[in-house]
This record gives structure tokens, C-alpha cells and sequence, in this order.
């Protein structure tokens, strides 16, 4: 037991790091990248056996996630490069929405589109969009009504969420399951959360008025080609081949695509792409931070500590309602820590095969962090970006009615799956 002691201790230590990452200014990458071969070193100085094989199995699992994150984060650079997000914004403006209709319209296309390019760098994009929308007290509540609605979108996709993607290459569901038994859920949620943040807008402010944006032809099938690139993971997955791969192909079919225009036809494309420029804009500090965590509890699970914590918490053999109620549980826990190691945990520590019950788990873990602004990646980047939407100025705004579509959302799975399995 001195090893399994050992480590779960290192682990806790380490985990109060990483929540505490802005009070002790030590990224949380660090942290973990440093738990993550630490943990390791011990459990090989103990002499356990087949460490290599875990290990080995262990790393395939986390290049897969981290080569599908890399990967989509470099196509996100190229829609950036080509202003698909200038056009959104353009289209919105020409709209001439009072700004409580404009919050319903930029909360519609976070919620979708994180279901697309992930919660994180729809939150990013939305609020950058937002900034030209709103003024003052509105633009905080925009600013929380996105985190929530993209938290809500990214969490019945395959690969809306880090937590999602996660679950989906662990095949505790397929794409088709977490879209068919979590959408309705989410979008419970994202009503009555959107609902509860528009009644809090205030009299209008005056937009800022920007120059129209015109795009060549092959600047619109490049965009056209990125976008289609993000369903190349689900037609992957349906046919037997790794979701990642679906990815990596579609980038270099883009990129091949970009130097085409380029030599061919250079006039026809006013924005020339090097994707060599863009990795470096790729946030590396997060794929760390992935691999270091998984590193880490996947020692837990090889120590054998995670099938203890299972039992301690749900038992021999759990009821559908202890699920649910671990599941809610899990997910209000995820608005305190960071829901990446708590996933990974949950994933040897759930013993099940209904896939029913990881989609309530993507749909908790993914939603709960939105009723604090530090219980997600998406609530954070909107604190750092707008600056007075303070830790407090968040639960006043938007921790009421995040909480209230949280509820929603597990009674809506929990609905469903009565009608279903009746």
C-alpha cells in the first residue's frame, strides 16, 4: 500500500496546484507535465510489473487526443487567417437587432458553433464579435451568456469539448449516441439559461459600424474546405479509422488546396495562408497540460486506486439513480476544478457500458463548470478577456441561471431515457 499512498498523495498535492494556477502564477502545464512523469518514476522504482505495456497503451490513447486537438486548432488558425469570423460579425451588424435580439442571436451561434470548433475557441471568437455589439453591463452578460451557450453546445458533440472528445476516443460512446442523447439535454439547458441572462439586457448601445468584407471565390472554397474538414472525424469513425486521421488527411488536403490558389491563381486570393506561420499560434501549453494529466491518472488507474474510489462511491453494483446522482454530482464538482482530470478520472472510476450514462457524464462535466466563471476553460478566457467580469461579477450575473439550466438539462436526459427504455 506505501506506493498506492504515495501516489495518490503526489496526485492531491498536484491537483491543488493546478486549481490554485493564478494565485501561485505556476501554469498549470507545468504542474501537470511534471505529475505526470513523476508519478511513473515511482511506480517503476517499486519494481510493479508490465509498466512498459501500460505505458505504451497508455501513450497510444493520448496521441490520439492530442494529434485530433493539434490538428483542429491549426484549421481554427486557417479560419482565422480567411475572416470567417469577420464574416459572422459582418452578417450580424447587417442585421440591426436591438441588442437583447442580438444576445439571442450570437448565444444561437455559440451554441452551435462550439458544437463545430469546440466551446474554447468559440467563447474567444464570440466575445471578440460581441465587443462591437456591446457596451458596459450588456457586454458582461453577453460575455457569460456565451460561456454558458457554448459549454451547452460543445457538450452534445463528439468534439465540442476537450471532455467530449475525451469520452468519444475512449469509446464509451459513439458520435451518433452523443448526438442523439445529449442534444436535446444541451439545448434544455441553453434555453433556459439564454432565457435567464436576456432578461437581464438593459437599453440599447450603439454598434460599431465596420467596412463590409469581400472574399474571392477560392477564398470561400478554402473556407468551405475547412469547415467540411471538421465531419471528416465522424465519417472516419463510421468506417473503423480513428477519428484523428480524418483530421490530419483534411488539413493537408487544405493546405494543398491553399498552394494551389497561391501559384495558380495568386490574384484570386487576397489573404495568402502559411500554415508554417500558424503553428505557432497553436496552444501547445494545453496539449501539455493533456498529456501530463492523463499521464498522471492513468498511473492511478494502473495502481489500481480508481477502481477503490468506484467502489467507495458507487458500489458493487450501482442503480441507474446512483449513477445520476454521481453524475450531477461530478458535474457541480467541475465548476471548482478543471474538469480535464476529473473526465479521466471518471473514466476507470464509472464502471458501465450503458453509453447512456457517459453522455450524462459529457453533458455534466461540460455544463457544470458554466456556473462559475473558473469551473471552465471558456470562463476563464472570458474573464481574461473582459475585464470586469470579475469571479464575483460572474456569480451575479450568470450563476443563478447556468445552475437553473444545469437542473434542466439532467431532468431532460433523465426524462429521456425513461421514454427510451420504456
Amino acid at each position: 500500500m506505501i506506493p498506492e499512498i504515495i501516489v495518490s498523495a503526489l496526485f492531491l498535492a498536484g491537483y491543488a496546484l493546478i486549481t490554485l494556477e493564478h494565485k501561485l502564477n505556476l501554469q498549470k502545464y507545468i504542474t501537470a507535465s511534471a505529475l505526470g512523469g513523476l508519478l511513473w518514476v515511482i511506480i517503476s522504482l517499486f519494481g510493479f510489473e508490465h509498466v512498459e505495456e501500460a505505458i505504451f497503451e497508455m501513450g497510444g490513447e493520448i496521441f490520439g487526443l492530442i494529434i485530433f486537438l493539434f490538428v483542429a486548432m491549426v484549421l481554427i488558425e486557417i479560419l482565422v487567417h480567411y475572416r470567417f469570423f469577420d464574416i459572422i460579425r459582418a452578417k450580424l451588424l447587417a442585421l440591426k437587432l436591438s441588442d437583447y435580439g442580438q444576445l439571442w442571436v450570437i448565444a444561437v451561434i455559440s451554441f452551435f458553433l462550439s458544437a463545430v470548433i469546440d466551446n474554447l475557441t468559440t467563447t474567444i471568437v464570440m466575445i471578440q464579435i460581441s465587443r462591437r455589439f456591446f457596451r458596459n453591463s450588456n457586454l458582461l452578460i453577453a460575455g457569460a451568456t456565451i460561456v454558458v451557450a457554448a459549454n451547452a453546445g460543445g457538450a452534445f458533440s463528439p468534439i465540442g469539448d476537450v471532455t467530449t472528445i475525451m469520452l468519444w476516443l475512449a469509446g464509451k460512446f459513439s458520435a451518433v449516441e452523443i448526438l442523439t442523447k445529449g442534444f436535446l439535454p444541451a439545448l434544455g439547458l441553453f434555453l433556459v439559461s439564454t432565457f435567464l441572462l436576456a432578461k437581464k439586457i438593459k437599453s440599447d448601445s450603439l454598434d460599431i459600424v465596420e467596412e463590409s468584407i469581400e472574399l474571392s471565390a477560392s477564398d470561400k472554397l478554402i473556407i468551405a474546405g475547412v469547415l467540411s474538414s471538421f465531419a471528416t472525424p465522424l465519417i472516419f469513425s463510421q468506417i473503423g479509422l480513428e477519428p484523428y486521421l480524418g483530421l490530419l488527411m483534411s488539413l493537408g488536403v487544405v493546405g494543398m488546396l491553399i498552394a494551389f490558389f497561391r501559384v495558380v491563381h495568386p490574384g484570386d486570393t487576397h489573404l495568402t495562408a502559411d500554415i508554417d506561420k500558424m503553428l505557432p499560434k497553436v496552444d501547445f501549453s494545453s496539449l501539455l497540460f493533456f498529456s501530463g494529466i492523463l499521464l498522471a491518472v492513468g498511473a492511478l488507474r494502473f495502481l489500481g486506486i480508481l477502481d477503490i474510489l468506484s467502489q467507495q462511491l458507487f458500489g458493487e453494483s450501482p442503480s441507474l439513480n446512483t449513477f445520476v446522482l454521481g453524475n450531477t454530482a461530478l458535474g457541480l464538482f467541475s465548476a471548482i476544478v478543471d474538469n480535464i482530470p476529473l473526465t479521466a478520472a471518471a473514466i476507470s472510476i464509472l464502471n458501465t457500458n450503458d453509453s447512456s450514462i457517459w453522455v450524462l457524464l459529457a453533458l455534466t462535466v461540460g455544463t457544470g463548470g458554466s456556473i462559475l466563471a473558473i469551473g471552465s476553460a471558456a470562463g476563464v478566457v472570458a474573464m481574461g478577456m473582459l475585464k470586469d467580469l470579475s469571479f464575483f461579477q460572474y456569480i451575479k450575473i450568470a450563476s443563478l441561471p447556468a445552475a437553473t439550466g444545469y437542473f434542466v438539462c439532467v431532468a431532460i436526459w433523465y426524462l429521456q431515457n425513461y421514454l427510451v427504455s420504456t
